[in-house]
C-alpha cells in the first residue's frame, strides 16, 4: 500500500515514514504544497495524508483543487487545526477522514486500512465504467495504468503521467507548465522543455489508438480525435 504525506514538518515526516515503512508500507514525502498535486499524479497513492498549514498552498486549496481535476485517492487530514468547524470545513473540500494531532499512530493505521476497504468495495465492479473514456482510451485511478479498448498500453512512465493528465480534460488545452509539473514532480533538476520530448514521443505511440497529441502555441497540448 502506498501512501502520500504531504506534511512540512521534518519531525512528522520521519515519524510517519518510519513507522509506516516498518508496516509494510511505501511511504512518499511532499512538504511543499505548491508541488502537492504534482507528487499526487506521479506517486499514484493509495491514501494521501494531508496537513493543512503548508507552505507554497494551503492544503485545504490543494484538496480543492485535487477534487477538481478528478482526484478520488481517500484523503485524511492531518493536522493541528482541530475546531469542529476546521473538521467541517475539510470534509466538505473533499476530505474522506480527519485526525487532529497529536494522534496515535495504531488508530491512523486502522483509519488508513478502513479507508481503503471501503474505497475497494465501493468500486468493485464500477471502476472500468465509470473511469473517464476517450477514443479508447482510459486511464485507473487507483493503479495509473492506462488502456486502449481495455488493453494496457505499455508506456513508460513519464509518458504514462502526461497521456493520464491530458485524460482528465480531453479536447481541453493544459498549460506546458502545469504539465511540467505533473509529469516531473520527482525530478528536482529537469528542465522545463524536458515535457516538449515527452510529449514528441506520446504523439509516436498514440499514432494507432485514433488519438492524437496536438501542440497549441502559448496555450499547451490538448488530446483530439484524429479523423
Amino acid at each position: 500500500m502506498k501512501l502520500l504525506v504531504i506534511e512540512d514538518n521534518a519531525a512528522m515526516q520521519t515519524t510517519l515514514q518510519r513507522s509506516f515503512e516498518r508496516r509494510g508500507f511505501k511511504v512518499v514525502i511532499c512538504d511543499d504544497g505548491a508541488k502537492a498535486l504534482g507528487r499526487w499524479h506521479a506517486a499514484v497513492p493509495d491514501v494521501v495524508l494531508l496537513d493543512l498549514s503548508m507552505p507554497g498552498q494551503d492544503g485545504l486549496d490543494v484538496l480543492a483543487q485535487a477534487r477538481a481535476e478528478g482526484l478520488t485517492t481517500p484523503v485524511i487530514i492531518i493536522t493541528a487545526r482541530g475546531t469542529l468547524g476546521d473538521k467541517i470545513l475539510g470534509l466538505n473540500t473533499g476530505a474522506d477522514d480527519y485526525l487532529p494531532k497529536p494522534f496515535d499512530l495504531d488508530e491512523l493505521e486502522a483509519r488508513i486500512r478502513a479507508l481503503v476497504r471501503r474505497q475497494g468495495q465501493a468500486s468493485e465492479g464500477f471502476r472500468a465504467a465509470e473511469a473517464p473514456s476517450f477514443c479508447g482510451l482510459r486511464a485507473d485511478a487507483d493503479s495509473g495504468a492506462v488502456y486502449h479498448h481495455g488493453q494496457p498500453l505499455d508506456l513508460p512512465p513519464r509518458e504514462a503521467a502526461l497521456l493520464r493528465a491530458l485524460l482528465v480534460r480531453p479536447g481541453q488545452a493544459v498549460a506546458k507548465d502545469r504539465l511540467f509539473e505533473l509529469v516531473f514532480a520527482d525530478a528536482a533538476d529537469a528542465q522545463p522543455d524536458a515535457i516538449e520530448v515527452v510529449a514528441y514521443r506520446l504523439r509516436k505511440r498514440l499514432a494507432a489508438t485514433g488519438a492524437k497529441l496536438v501542440t497549441l502555441r502559448g496555450l499547451g497540448y490538448l488530446l483530439q480525435a484524429d479523423d
